[in-house]
Parts: C-alpha cells; structure tokens; sequence
C-alpha cells in the first residue's frame, strides 16, 4: 500500500495583532506549524528560523526508523540558527517558537511536539488531540486541580512551560511514530485556532467539508468569527492511497509556506476576505482616519444627522405643533456642581482602590519570586502594590530562562489562590534544576619534571636514521 498526502496551509494575522508571528509549511513529506514568541521583533523571526531548519527535510523520502532522529536534528538546527541570529542581533534576545511537525516516512508519520500549537487526527468520524500542551495550565490539569473544562477559559493558558528559544528553558519534545492510515484527516494548528474554537466545532467542520482547501479556509473563518484575537495557522492534511485515487483527485505536490516565513507574509490570506475581518478592517481604518480628513459637506451633513437625533429623541409632543415653545432648562448652582464633582472624584479614587485591592501578581522582589496585590506600576515614587507571600524561591533557581523571564515581567494571577498555583509551578521548576547533576571539573594532573637525558645514551650525530629502512647507517 502506497500512501500520500493531499494538504493545504493556511495562516491570517487575526483581528487584533498588527503582524503575523506564526509560520507553517506543507509539503508532500513535510507538515509543520510554528507560533513566534518575543514581541513585535522576534516571535516572526522566531517561527520563520524553525521552518527554515525544517523545510529541508521534506525534500526526499525517509525510512521510519531515521525519521525521528531526522526531525530531532532538525530541531536542534533551529536552535543553533535562533541563537546565531540572537548574537548578531541582540534586540531579537528573548524570542522563540512553539514547533509541531510531521514527517511522513512511507506509510509511518513521525511527530515532533513543543509547546502549546497542537496536532489533532480525525478518523472513523472522531477527533482526537494527539498532542499534549505544554502549559502551566496544562500541568494543572496534569495533577487534577483544576479541570479540562476549566483550563479552556483560564487567564494563565498562554504561559507555555516549553519552547524553542534562545533561552535553556527546557526545550526536550515530544517524539512519536502512528500509522499513516488512508481516510485519515490530521490537523495541525497554532492555538490561535485552538483557543477561539471548540473541538466539537473543530469535529463538525472537518467532518462535513471534504475539500482541504475550502476546509482550511472555513476552520480560519471560524476562529475571526469568534474573535480573532490571536494569529491563526492551520495546516490540515488527507491521508490517501494512491492505488484506489480517482482521476482528479491526487496527491498535492507543490509545498506551501504561510505566515512570517512566506514572502508575501504581510499581505492577508484569502479567509481575510470574509464579514469578520472586513468589519475589523472597517472599524480599524476608522479609528485611524484623521478628524481633520473629513470635508466640509460631510461633516454639515454629520452635524445635521446628530441634530435632526437628538429633536426626535426629545420631541414628545404627538401633535407636531412647532409653536410650542420650550421650557427653560433648570441651572445648577455652582456650589452644588463643585460638591457634586469632589463627591464623584472621592467615589472613583475609593472604587479604584478597591478594585486594586483584588488584583493579584507574581513577580521577582529583590531576587525573590513573591506575591503581590495591587497593580505593577508606580505613581511616581509610589508603588502601587505591596508584597503579601514570599515564597523563598529565588528568581536564579529557576531551570527555565523563559519563566524567569516572565517573573521579571510580573505574570497576572486572577485571584490570591491563582498566584499560589503559580508560585507552586515556579518551586517545581526550580526544583528540576536542584535535582541535575552538578558538573565537576576535572582536575588538572601535575606536570613531572623532564629528566635530563644521559649524555651516553644519546645517538652519535654521526649516525643518520633512514625511515624507510627502520635502521641507521653512517
């Protein structure tokens, strides 16, 4: 049985990011999604460097015992080239990129899986999640405090635990082999799909839209429908036999390259065209449109418009009779309106409080990972939060760059016991870094002495060596 792969890619920046950080490829032998992490300058850079490492892979075919050390290569390929681009560059230091690819090596997939963008298969008309995410509240589920339910909606969902960076997070995948089975659908994708969409609707499209592009295009649509808040990658692929392909119907040959690692990776893709992202266009070019870009009919008309509103409102006379004239307002004496505005200023500043009062944080205090309520900021010299737990935990015992990273730049918690759980994954991180092995040194043996050669044993300079012969001759 001879296998094959007809696939499409599809990537849009969503409704909210200004750029695309997420890249993808599909190829004949290769599928890969990859979601960039490190702001505006890196997380592109980031996720286009791991496709770069990866697309080699799919120029021929592999056995599938080779096939997992190839992908982990590959990984490490990514690696080096991110930090390579970090020592040219060191505004890019802090990027990464979460990776999930497939190798198809005959008929065996081969998988490699880190981070939070997952990989779905959809056989016999049921989706499963192959993937694990490598969450913080992935772990909490892990150890079942809190429940799959619960983690869909929680506020710490996109603290990803491991990644691809420049950093010594650990950065260890997941490694799989799975049979590459005729009728079947997989999906990889960036959580900016995952996240906006559920899987029963992710089940009912694949389901329902046979074609892999219209398919690719509609699983798009549905995440901008639901928000956009995030970029959103999808690669989705049919697994088919090439003896039993009806004509028209074959195998995609031609490799395909999305998002920041395309070329064309500023310019939308064609799901952008739908009601969703045109009305966030809309609403963005009118948010940026100057006041001042507005003539002068228009902005008589604007006026008239407002006006004619505001007499309809306020019109209560059924009749229509223009002769009534209108009551005089009553004015309010300004003693009163200044009471009335301190009262009103006095009830925001006590509300603000308050409501400060209830906000939760983690962050590093003098080198310690500690809890804090109120809001990280200052109001000149004024810290707008004091420290309620210390955890004893310094920021430098940490295993992972990227968490240390995160402490320095304070994580939000939505409540007290939040900040705990969190405080409670840091202690486990750093613990994982008191239990490695402390590396020794090899001491350095003492050199002895040189001896001082004989003189009578020495070689009479008479007497040449020949090499070729092994022996002397005067």
């Amino acid at each position: 049985m001879t296998v094959a792969l007809r696939y499409a890619a599809r990537s849009d920046v969503g409704l909210v990011r200004t750029n695309n950080q997420d890249s993808a490829y599909a190829g004949p032998h290769l599928l890969m999604v990859a979601d960039g992490m490190g702001g505006h300058a890196g997380g592109d850079v980031a996720s286009s460097v791991a496709v770069a490492a990866f697309a080699p892979l799919d120029g021929e075919s592999h056995g599938p015992d080779d096939a997992l050390d190839q992908l982990e290569a590959a990984l490490e390929s990514a690696r080096d080239n991110l930090l390579a681009r970090v020592d040219a560059d060191p505004e890019l230091s802090g990027m990464g990129t979460t990776v999930i690819a497939i190798l198809r090596a005959g008929n065996k997939l081969a998988m490699v899986h880190l981070g939070d963008s997952r990989g779905y298969l959809f056989r016999d008309g049921l989706l499963t999640q192959v993937t694990t995410d490598h969450t913080f509240v992935q772990h909490l589920v892990d150890i079942g405090r809190i429940t799959p339910e619960e983690a869909e909606h929680h506020p710490q969902r996109s603290v990803v635990m491991r990644v691809l960076g420049d950093f010594d997070a650990e950065a260890t995948p997941d490694l799989s082999v799975r049979e590459a089975r005729p009728g079947d659908r997989w999906l990889l994708c960036s959580d900016g799909l995952s996240g906006f969409v559920s899987a029963d609707t992710i089940e009912e499209t694949l389901r329902t839209v046979a074609d892999v592009d219209v398919c690719a295009d509609r699983l798009v649509q549905l995440a901008l429908r639901a928000g956009g808040g995030d970029n959103v990658t999808v690669v989705l692929a049919d697994v088919i036999e090439l003896d039993d392909v009806a004509d028209g119907a074959g195998p995609t040959t031609a490799a395909t390259v999305v998002g920041a690692a395309a070329t064309s990776r500023n310019e939308p893709t064609s799901a952008a065209d739908g009601p969703a992202a045109r009305a966030a266009s809309l609403a963005r070019a009118a948010a940026e449109a100057p006041r001042d870009a507005v003539d002068e009919d228009d902005a008589s008309e604007a006026v008239v418009a407002t006006s004619t509103a505001v007499a309809r409102v306020g019109d209560d006379d059924p009749d229509g009779d223009e002769d009534d004239e209108p009551r005089p307002a009553r004015r309010l004496r300004p003693a009163v309106v200044w009471s009335l505005a301190a009262v009103g200023a006095v009830a925001v500043l006590v509300l603000g409080y308050l409501w400060t009062q209830t906000q939760y944080f983690v962050a590093d205090d003098d080198g310690e990972v500690v809890i804090l309520r109120g809001l990280p900021q200052t109001l000149g010299p004024v810290a707008l939060s004091t420290v309620v737990e210390r955890s004893g935990t310094d920021v430098e015992e940490l295993a992972s760059a990227y968490l240390r990273e995160r402490v320095e730049q304070t994580i939000h918690a939505t409540s007290l016991d939040d900040a705990r759980d969190l405080v409670r994954m840091l202690e486990d991180d750093a613990a994982i870094r008191e239990a490695l092995p402390t590396p020794t040194a090899t001491p350095t043996p003492a050199l002895a002495p040189t001896p001082t050669p004989d003189p009578a044993l020495l070689p009479d300079p008479a007497l040449t060596t020949d090499p070729a012969a092994g022996v002397t001759s005067p």
